[in-house]
């Protein structure tokens, strides 16, 4: 035999025949528990990182990677001179300024709490993506004057208005009159809406022009702020610290309240790091108590083979010969049954938002809420790596089941064996 006459011979146990039917069906059973485990594992951890890194890039898409504002509520003095500063820097990829403030969206009878960005068109789809996200209308409308708002879809439907419709925007502060308090409001025409795919935006965001929203919130042209775009996101805190720096170093002579994406969104996303580590300590246990099923399937085999052990050591097979085979039969199902859980587990992550379209269809029930859940849909995102470590780790762990009953088949006496046979 060219192969080591082990292997031959624990391929051969695997093999269903009638006489050693049950033998064989208990290793299949071992082989799909195994395969189950590690598609489970696979596919709950791929979802978790979809789900981590759609919202990534929504959120970086709408709130910008680094924000530079003025401190405890106030504008930046010279704001234009100042981003063109940060600007400057190799660093910074763009800046773009803002007004922001809270505001009540009314229409009709509807009510709705809102924020309230005044930008500039030309330079906010520099910083962020709301220009890829439009529905309807156009986010270049938002002219000086124009009194024009793009809204998200779920405040649209809220309010029951589309392009073209009238929504006013009322703010806390207001004037006594003989009337008695009236507060600031203004009418603005819908121009366009938008669908960034999570419901805090979609529900909660207004644009209007930068010259509007100063007017609007009296900040005699002033920004409230400055939104950056920084071509290394993960390093937008220490970038947005210097630039700050720099506008203090060279004359800018205000506090600043630094913002940056991990900063504001630090408590999310530690929060899905850790459910994704409880999630893969959890499974993994799963990928154990499949793994060690091998440890029954092995002694069933070695009690029904005491015969051929009890032979092979009598014609010379070594203890170590012996172990060697039962090893190679429990390792060979647990990479059949990896590899079985590694092609179960691509297959459904590649189906899994059909699946749960039609789950959804066949219950009648949205399974994903997007005022619960923050999207609307199921992303996965396959990890190279994680496959692997969790692919090593089955393996580790159905290597580990075969040493006790490799050592007990080894230890077997040859003629105590062979009396009874």
């Amino acid at each position: 035999m060219r192969q080591p006459y082990e292997l031959s011979i624990a391929v051969r146990y695997l093999r269903t025949r009638s006489a050693h039917s049950f033998i064989s069906f208990i290793s299949a059973v071992s082989m799909i528990g195994i395969a189950l485990a590690v598609a489970v594992l696979i596919v709950v951890l791929s979802v978790m990182n979809g789900f981590e890194n759609e919202l990534q890039q929504r959120i970086l898409g709408m709130v910008s990677d680094a924000q530079i504002i003025g401190y405890e509520g106030a504008t930046l003095t010279d704001w234009r001179e100042a981003r063109e500063r940060v600007l400057d820097r190799d660093d910074v990829e763009a800046v773009a300024p803002y007004v922001e403030g809270l505001a009540m969206a009314a229409h009709g009878e509807a009510l709705a709490g809102v924020t309230v960005r005044g930008v500039d068109p030309s330079l906010e789809s520099s910083v962020s993506t709301i220009d890829k996200v439009m529905t309807s209308g156009d986010f270049d409308s938002l002219e000086s004057r124009s009194f024009n708002v793009v809204i998200g879809s779920q405040l649209a439907k809220l309010l029951g208005v589309g392009v073209g419709d009238e929504i006013g925007l009322y703010l806390a502060e207001g004037r006594m009159t003989i009337a008695g308090f009236l507060p600031r409001h203004r009418t603005f025409t819908v121009a366009g809406i938008f669908d960034a795919g999570m419901y805090e935006y979609d529900r909660g965001l207004v644009f209007v022009s930068f010259d509007d929203a100063a007017k609007l919130f009296s900040t005699d042209g002033e920004a409230t702020g400055l939104r950056l775009a920084i071509p290394d996101v993960y390093n937008a805190s220490e970038v947005v610290r210097a630039a700050a720096g720099q506008l203090i170093d060279e004359g800018f002579a205000q506090k600043y309240w630094l913002e940056d994406w991990t900063r504001v969104h630090y408590t999310f996303f530690r929060s899905i790091q850790l459910q994704k580590t409880m999630l893969f300590v959890i499974l993994s246990l799963v990928v154990a108590v499949a793994a060690f099923n091998i440890v029954s399937t092995l002694m069933m085999v070695v009690r029904d083979k005491r015969g051929d052990i009890a032979i092979l050591r009598s014609v010379g097979t070594t203890q170590r010969s012996v172990m060697t085979l039962f090893a190679t039969q429990g390792t060979l199902i647990g990479v059949i049954g990896t590899l079985l859980g590694v092609l179960l587990a691509l297959l459904f992550c590649w189906q899994l938002g059909n699946i749960v379209d039609f789950l959804q269809w066949l219950f009648g029930v949205d399974l994903l809420s997007a005022e619960v859940y923050y999207l609307d849909n199921l992303p996965t995102q396959v990890r190279p790596l994680e496959v692997a470590q969790i692919g090593g780790l089955a393996l580790a762990l159905a290597v580990a089941a075969t040493l006790y009953p490799s050592l007990s088949a080894a230890r077997q006496p040859p003629a105590e064996a062979l009396r009874y046979e």
